[in-house]
């Protein structure tokens, strides 16, 4: 087990009501052992479920991606313009 910090962004930011949450995750956790940890610590998160968006280390992440400590993880919220 270990503690991984996630970083938010934009309307994930305003939705969660801070910048950042840290996650207790096992030992070889994925982004999608991640993300169901997410919503479940920041259910106001809940109106991204489908769309938001997990980079790790500066590369986005598919749900499969495996997950060590110390990595630098950060939710993308979908981007809309005009």
């Amino acid at each position: 087990m270990f503690d991984i910090s996630v970083q938010l962004f934009a309307v994930a930011r305003d939705l969660a009501g801070c910048d950042s949450v840290t996650l207790a995750v096992p030992d070889g956790a994925t982004v999608a052992v991640l993300r169901e940890k997410l919503f479940a610590h920041v259910p106001a998160l809940a109106p991204l479920t489908g769309s938001l968006q997990i980079a790790v280390d500066q590369e986005y992440a598919i749900d499969t991606t495996p997950l060590t400590a110390h990595q630098e993880v950060a939710i993308i919220p979908p981007v809309s313009g005009g």
